[in-house]
């Protein structure tokens, strides 16, 4: 992008394969994709050439919440495979560590949902209730003890990690590994977690062979100890159910089939990945958002009951912790005017999906009243909407619950934010408080 002036901006002026695009401030990036969406069609934007990686010519991008919400309704033709979460595809021996049930159709998807959609389920989310409500407690005490500090390692990432931990019987020596790697997973494009980031001495946006090995390496190295780690409790598991969600996961049995070691490993790993990363990033966007609108806080505190829920929502819908997924055409296909042809890849940005004016009023206005607020921030509707929803949605309530009610002037600073096309996240938040309530 070459100008901060959204009346200025062209659509020629906006790169999304472009990294320093995601390094301009989020409101230049929302502005961007207003331009895009007002264009007639779609956009193609072409992917800067990785070494050892497949060259893909490049992808289309959804922009729209229609096209976005289209798309997600029909996996036979915007198919997941052979990739979901990376621009391009990944070489095989990765793949082994990362292609989990995201980047699966059905029948294989349906096969591994059905398995682990009942530890999802409204009763085991309700009896994790009273579970959820002492980790936050104890969470804010550390806190209030340690005093003011980093945001999203002192709050935001404990809660959610913590659960999806418990529920899966990764014991609590393990948890700060967890975080470490899931770390780098998700910020394969950050050079603070792997050592790499494009190179654009000439312009053009490379990467060089010596710094693909290093990000490469590092990032399948994490996926390698995710998967060690889900083998060794898988064995214990299998041996001795305890309960929990990885007993489940390797003993269970539908129409004649288990999950195979590899099919859990990769399941293992998703969900210690998902079940932390839209939860924590919403939590820190949150305080965020609550520190530069004190109105929208104070609405909040007025009937935190009656507008918690619509304040989750409304959370997810403008932060939109993960920025996209990808889908691969199996057919030719026509959506609102535009043909797209069998091989084709599309984008779904759902962070712009949650800004359509076609959709939402005053898309740009965080409001926790908003209503109705049919966002896209837990994915589209379909098959592949997130699982673990409901646990997110719970997770922040109670966590701002527990903040606003014991630390009521907590207050966020600016934050260092991660370096990612992918995932809206925040690495480090500083945050402030003086007064706590007992």
């Amino acid at each position: 992008m070459t100008t901060e002036n959204s009346t200025r901006l062209t659509p020629a002026d906006i790169d999304l394969s472009d990294l320093r695009f995601w390094a301009r401030p989020l409101e230049q990036r929302a502005q961007a994709f207003a331009v895009l969406r007002a264009q007639p069609g779609p956009a193609f934007f072409t992917l800067p050439k990785i070494p050892f990686l497949g060259q893909s010519p490049g992808s289309w991008a959804l922009v729209r919440h229609a096209d976005v919400a289209e798309a997600s309704r029909l996996p036979q033709v915007f198919s997941s495979e052979p990739s979901a979460t990376s621009p391009t595809d990944m070489p095989g021996w990765m793949n082994k560590y990362f292609n989990s049930m995201i980047d699966m159709d059905d029948p294989r998807h349906a096969k591994i949902r059905r398995i682990v959609s009942r530890a999802f389920s409204p009763k085991m989310l309700a009896k994790a209730e009273d579970d959820i409500a002492r980790r936050a407690g104890r969470i804010v005490d550390e806190l209030i003890e340690a005093g003011p500090g980093d945001f999203v390692s002192q709050v935001a990432v404990r809660l959610p990690v913590e659960v999806i931990c418990d529920m899966l019987g990764i014991p609590a020596r393990d948890h700060r590994r967890v975080v470490e790697l899931t770390n780098i997973i998700v910020g394969y494009s950050d050079p603070e977690y792997v050592g790499a980031t494009l190179d654009y001495s000439d312009g053009t946006p490379r990467i060089g062979r010596l710094r693909t090995t290093r990000m490469l390496g590092t990032v399948a190295s994490a996926g390698w100890r995710l998967h060690r780690l889900a083998a060794r409790l898988g064995r214990e598991r299998r041996a001795t159910p305890t309960g929990d969600l990885t007993s489940a996961l390797v003993n269970a049995n539908i129409d004649g089939e288990r999950l195979s070691p590899r099919e859990f490993a990769t399941f293992f790993l998703l969900l210690v990945v998902a079940g932390n990363e839209t939860t924590r990033n919403a939590i820190a966007h949150g305080l965020k958002l609550f520190t530069d609108h004190p109105e929208q806080r104070a609405l909040l505190l007025e009937d935190f009951d009656g507008r918690i829920g619509g304040a989750v929502e409304e959370i997810v819908r403008f932060s939109s912790p993960v920025i996209f997924m990808r889908r691969n055409l199996t057919r030719d296909y026509e959506m609102n005017g535009h043909t797209f042809r069998k091989g084709d890849k599309v984008t779904l940005f759902y962070g712009s999906a949650n800004r359509d004016e076609t959709v939402f009023s005053d898309p740009d206005t965080f409001d926790i009243t908003r209503s109705p607020n049919p966002h896209v921030g837990f994915g589209g509707p379909g098959p592949h909407f997130c699982l673990g929803a409901n646990l997110a949605r719970r997770e922040i309530a109670v966590m701002f619950r527990e903040l606003f009610t014991r630390v009521p002037d907590i207050a966020a600073d600016e934050p260092d934010r991660l370096m990612s096309g992918f995932i809206n996240g925040y690495k480090r938040l500083p945050c402030t408080f003086t007064r706590t309530v007992e």
